[in-house]
């Protein structure tokens, strides 16, 4: 399944303009001009109500900030399941509205899984590396519906992944002190646990 060809495939394509209000370095979107970031191939594959996703994010700087993806949240509380198929990842995940009530980043290599969980977290996910494109699948249930306004609203997830590491987001009320986890090892079993909201 991870080595499914996409060349027939028509991504999804996320661009700077679709980016600009959610960058940290916002002195430096404003100097370039539109151009292409990273690319999803959405529907790839669908299995038992589940959809398989691939996303490709080459190796890019949006200013002093790492390429990211814009993030969202899950409407009906779906969890989801990352892999990394190539390159290194950060996945951010945070609980909460104007105050937040849970931030964790987890460092993720080739291999690697991690699971979003329901109940109220936003994720975002970061390419950390200036050369290495960084590419991902995911699976999620068909009744899942991603929502970008509230990262949209503050401008970005609470915390900015940069140059000189992580930076907290000041337009949010409350932001705690990031807490660091582990990715998965193993892919899990079965995977209904994504159908529960």
């Amino acid at each position: 399944m991870d080595d499914l060809n996409l060349s027939g495939i028509k991504p999804e394509t996320r661009t700077l303009n679709d980016m600009r209000n959610v960058l940290f370095d916002s002195a430096w979107a404003e100097k370039q001009t539109d151009c292409d970031l990273y690319y999803m191939y959405r529907g790839v594959r669908e299995i038992n109500d589940l959809r398989y996703d691939i996303t490709v994010m080459p190796a890019k700087m949006l200013g002093k900030e790492y390429l990211k993806t814009k993030g969202h949240e899950h409407c009906v509380g779906h969890s989801e399941l990352y892999k990394v198929l190539e390159g290194e990842a950060m996945f951010l995940s945070q609980k909460g509205k104007d105050e937040i009530e849970d931030v964790v980043a987890i460092n993720a290599s080739q291999g690697d899984i991690v699971v979003v969980p329901r109940g109220g977290y936003s994720h975002i996910t970061i390419n950390p590396s200036e050369t290495d494109t960084l590419k991902i699948a995911n699976w999620v249930s068909l009744d899942c519906e991603s929502n970008y306004d509230f990262i949209e609203s503050k401008k970005g997830a609470c915390y900015f992944y940069t140059i000189d590491g992580w930076i907290k987001n000041p337009n949010y009320k409350t932001v705690p002190e990031l807490r660091f986890e582990n990715p998965l090892k193993e892919f899990p079993e079965h995977l209904s646990f994504l159908k529960e909201n």
